[in-house]
This record gives structure tokens, sequence and C-alpha cells, in this order.
């Protein structure tokens, strides 16, 4: 019973994983720009969600939404007034921009928010279950299902609609793309805009289970792009597999080994697994 209970509790973290990863994983395809500003991202998300619950009362319903939203419009803003004019320099250009990016969103929350830890409550969207013997905290469960769903709506978008089509176009040649009447800077908008609503929809959530502090996207950035390597960059199933493996290895690691660990047998198995194949599980070569 405690196997099936790691694996459970590594599934629904791992989903949320894989949802703001997708997020990164989008940008890299579309641009190949690298944005260490991602866990940031996420960590705003979460303060709206905070602050929604602490300043208005109101739950999920509304707090996830409206972070998707709001990030969406920051993203495609930053797009305009930062990526598109670094995307034409070298990429260490491209790295620096969006690593500064981070340290001025990180330190600015520092000054808004204080350094102290904050949470939502946990019982905001119901308690722990027992099901068969497995304990289900309804907050995780929601948000592994939610990301699921979004992580999958992303992947259809992509490859099942015209406006996907036209996107993957111009992540495939941009200039191609042009000749054939695709804009490519509304395309591009469109992707970071994307990218940083899931990372919306991933803070909100990740909100109803985790502290909330300015420093906290550091963890996510690299548990982001260590979920878009092994998944394979511009993969969003990969990334959700990722997601999903990195979780479950995180809930045995910690359980086995100690929380203190965990961390240490991912990024273990992620350098092995790049060893092997360098290019992710779903990347080509």
């Amino acid at each position: 019973m405690i196997l099936l209970q790691l694996i459970s509790d590594g599934l629904q973290l791992g989903a949320v994983y894989a949802l703001f990863s997708s997020g990164l994983t989008l940008i890299w395809g579309m641009m190949n720009v690298m944005n260490f500003a991602h866990g940031q991202f996420v960590m705003l998300a979460m303060y709206v969600a905070f602050f929604c619950f602490t300043l208005l009362k109101v739950g999920p319903a509304f707090f996830v939404p409206l972070a998707a939203i709001g990030l969406f419009g920051f993203g495609v803003v930053v797009y305009l007034l930062l990526v598109r004019h670094v995307m034409r320099g070298p990429m260490l250009a491209q790295i620096i921009s969006t690593f500064g990016l981070a340290l001025v969103l990180q330190y600015s929350a520092l000054w808004a928010f204080s350094a102290n830890f904050v949470s939502l409550p946990t019982t905001l969207v119901g308690g722990v279950y027992d099901v068969g013997g497995i304990r289900l905290s309804a907050a995780r469960l929601i948000a592994g299902a939610t990301a699921i769903a979004l992580t999958a709506g992303m992947h259809l978008l992509l490859t099942r609609t015209d406006l996907g089509s036209r996107m993957l176009a111009v992540s495939e040649d941009r200039v191609a793309a042009a000749l054939v009447g695709i804009r490519p800077d509304p395309m591009q908008a469109l992707a970071w805009g994307l990218g940083a609503a899931a990372t919306g929809v991933a803070g909100g959530l990740i909100a109803l289970f985790f502290y909330v502090s300015p420093d906290v996207g550091n963890s996510f950035t690299l548990l982001a792009f260590v979920t878009v390597c092994l998944g394979g960059f511009g993969s969003v199933p990969g990334a959700l597999l990722a997601g999903l493996i990195i979780g479950v290895v995180e809930s045995f690691s910690a359980y086995w080994l100690g929380p203190a660990t965990k961390d240490v047998v991912v990024y273990g198995l992620f350098v092995a697994l790049l060893w092997v194949r360098p290019q992710g599980m779903f990347g080509r070569a």
C-alpha cells in the first residue's frame, strides 16, 4: 500500500511539474530561447493566488484563471519589449537578458512582499481522503488532474489546429513561414503568452499546497529545465512524461532516503539519462 501511495503522490506532483515545464518547451521549440525567468513567472502566479484569497476571499476557480490571463499578458509584453530584440543577438545575450529579468522579478517581489513565507490554507479545496487505503489530498488531486488536462490540451492545440500549424511552421523556419503569409511576430508572441499562461495555471495550483516566497521560483526554474531536457526540447508529450517520472522519483527518494536527498537523486538520474540520450526521450538528434 505504501508503494501505491508513493506512486499516487508522485504522479499528482509530477503532473504540475509537467504543466509549467510544457510552457518552457513551447518557448524553446518556437524560438530557441532559454527563459531563465520561467520559475519567477510561477512565483508571480503563486502571489496572485495568495492575494486573491487573502484580499478578495476567492478560491482557485477564480484565482487560477486570473493568474493564467495575467501571466499570458505579461508573457506577451516580455516578448515584445525584450525577447524579440535579443533574439537577433547571440545566445549569450538571450541567457543574460532572461537571467536579468529573473533577478528583477525576484528582487521586486522581495521588495514588495518581504522575504516571509506565506501559504494558503491546506483545506481551501477540501482535506485528505482515504480511497482504498490510499490517502489523497484534494488540493494535489485537483492540481494534478487539471495539469494533465491542460498539458494534453496544449499538445492538441499545436498538432490538431490551424493556429498550431502556423506556430509550428514559424518554429521550423521563420523566413519560409513569412514567405507563405504567416506573420512570425504574432505567432511567437502567442507562444510566449501561452507558455506564461501555463506557468500562471501551474503557479495557482501549486500555491494550494506549497509555500510562497520571492525566491521560490529559483527551484522551479531548475526543475523546469531538467524536465524539458529529459523529455526533449520542443516536445510537450516529452515534458508530460518527464514531469510524471520526476514526480515519482522525488516521491520514492524522499521516502527512502529523506527529503534532503531527493534532488540529488533527480539530478543524478537526469545526468545519467542525458549521458545515454543527450537529446532527451522525445527529442530529435
